[in-house]
């Protein structure tokens, strides 16, 4: 066996060591570590959370060869102190100790995470691979240390007003996924809406909506519900066919499941449903505000039917938030996902003219503006789900060349979008919109975010910032 190395990281954390902890034992706390450029996959749990003896199965990534690992829960100190340890998988050993320690006061604790490990290869993976080894750990345990922290921020600035149950639907997509372990980290109960047969054991409720139909019995109890449902509208090319599934799926789907709140016995009281930032259509330079009129095109005409369709939930008196998303970097899904290969490559640039405006939203803040909308009142109606940072698209493309150390300066023209992509290019791609979140801020939501380079740094693993690290 090749030499043992301890890496060892430190992280202030915003509440007690107990807090800190049981944030640990929730349901959805693997998923929220996971970084979203290692691409890691539960396959199997077995025993009881993160107690001793509970085992995971994971499979993961490491370059282009696909591995599966085994691990073990090995100690457990309620309050204060677990373990894991790989039973099978790439490394030799591994061994990581998850430490929360009291602060100097009961409002604040340290998260102190260390790793005993044994590169395989024996003494020749040692001498050459504990480099990249440790980059990579420094990399993985700034997200983790960062999510961390702004999870237990934004949970602890709502904890007085109790848990909530939560119904979503699309809980399977980009949004939906990382929401739910958001939510029920944070003490909340989920329901996911799904089609076809539902598995109430685990919190599913039936709906489908092309046939207008929701089992309002099981919603029974729901404090609020977070719409997220609707066909990819980049999926594919539009033909006028898939164009009228973008259409139904938001508005026919919306209505469906607004009827069905207003039908209940006892409502949830808020309703947050995603939209779109392409209610403005192409608008040149012009500052856009939730109080600035729709605009043109098929995706405006999609956007004004999707939010007309919330109007029955509203004249029941839920309060309604609709959510102009824009577009959503993440290393996994989307256009950030889209571009990466190309750029990676070397072959990114700016496309078609490069200055059209690119209203981005991380999607951490996509997460915490639902999470924010679901208790402030004072929310309500659109609100755009835009970073303060919005740039044009030259800049976009620019800054994630710096980010990934690659140039970034080959143009794509704009005749080649229109002929690869036709109508749905020239909306989702060379127009643009500079969407200001103005009702957000006012309302006093903190962005995680602002920034652009700090959001494609966060999210592609590209910055070791934050714990205090230790080891060798």
């Amino acid at each position: 066996m090749g030499k043992s190395h301890v890496f060892d990281a430190r992280s202030q954390m915003p509440v007690s060591a107990s807090e800190l902890f049981t944030w640990h034992t929730r349901e959805g706390a693997f998923e929220r570590l996971s970084p979203p450029w290692e691409h890691v996959e539960v396959v199997e749990r077995t025993g009881d959370g993160i107690r001793t003896g509970a085992r995971v199965v994971v499979r993961m990534s490491l370059g282009p060869i696909p591995q599966r690992m085994v691990a073990e829960h090995t100690l457990y100190e309620e309050g204060s102190l677990f373990q894991d340890t790989q039973r099978s998988g790439p490394f030799a050993k591994w061994v990581h100790t998850h430490r929360m320690l009291p602060g100097p006061d009961s409002r604040t604790s340290t998260l102190h995470d260390e790793i005993e490990y044994v590169l395989p290869v024996g003494a020749l993976g040692s001498a050459f691979g504990n480099g990249i080894a440790r980059t990579k750990l420094e990399r993985m345990f700034a997200y983790r240390h960062r999510v961390t922290r702004e999870d237990l921020r934004r949970h602890a600035a709502f904890a007085s007003h109790g848990p909530l149950t939560v119904a979503i639907t699309g809980a399977s997509g980009l949004v939906g996924s990382s929401l739910t372990p958001f939510l029920t980290t944070g003490g909340h109960t989920v329901k996911r809406m799904v089609r076809g047969k539902a598995d109430p054991s685990k919190g599913e409720v039936s709906w489908a909506p092309d046939k207008g139909q929701v089992d309002t019995d099981a919603l029974e109890g729901v404090d609020a519900v977070v719409h997220l449902a609707g066909a990819n509208v980049a999926g594919q090319r539009w033909t006028p066919e898939y164009k009228n599934v973008i259409l139904k799926s938001r508005s026919e789907g919306t209505r469906t499941l607004c009827e069905a709140l207003a039908r209940m016995k006892r409502k949830p009281r808020v309703l947050v449903c995603a939209t779109a930032t392409g209610i403005y259509g192409s608008r040149g330079d012009e500052p856009l505000t939730e109080e600035s009129a729709p605009g043109g095109g098929f995706l405006a005409d999609v956007c004004r039917a999707w939010e007309a369709a919330t109007a029955p939930a509203e004249a029941a008196g839920i309060r309604v938030v609709r959510l102009r998303i824009g577009p959503v970097l993440d290393a996994r899904e989307g256009p950030l996902a889209k571009l990466l290969p190309a750029f990676k490559a070397g072959g990114g640039g700016p496309i078609g003219s490069g200055q059209q405006w690119f209203s981005w939203v991380s999607l951490e803040d996509v997460l915490g503006l639902i999470h924010f909308s679901l208790f402030t009142e004072a929310a309500r109606g659109p609100i755009n789900t835009v970073a303060p940072g919005t740039v044009r698209q030259e800049e976009f493309a620019r800054t994630l060349g710096r980010v990934i150390r690659r140039p970034a300066f080959l143009p794509v023209p704009a005749p080649v979008i229109r002929t690869l992509f036709g109508e749905m290019g020239q909306e989702t791609v060379l127009s643009g919109a500079r969407v200001l979140p103005t009702a957000a801020e006012r309302l006093g939501y903190t962005f995680i975010h602002r920034d652009l380079e700090d959001a494609l740094r966060f999210t592609l693993g590209r910055t070791t910032a934050g714990p205090e690290y230790r080891g060798s």
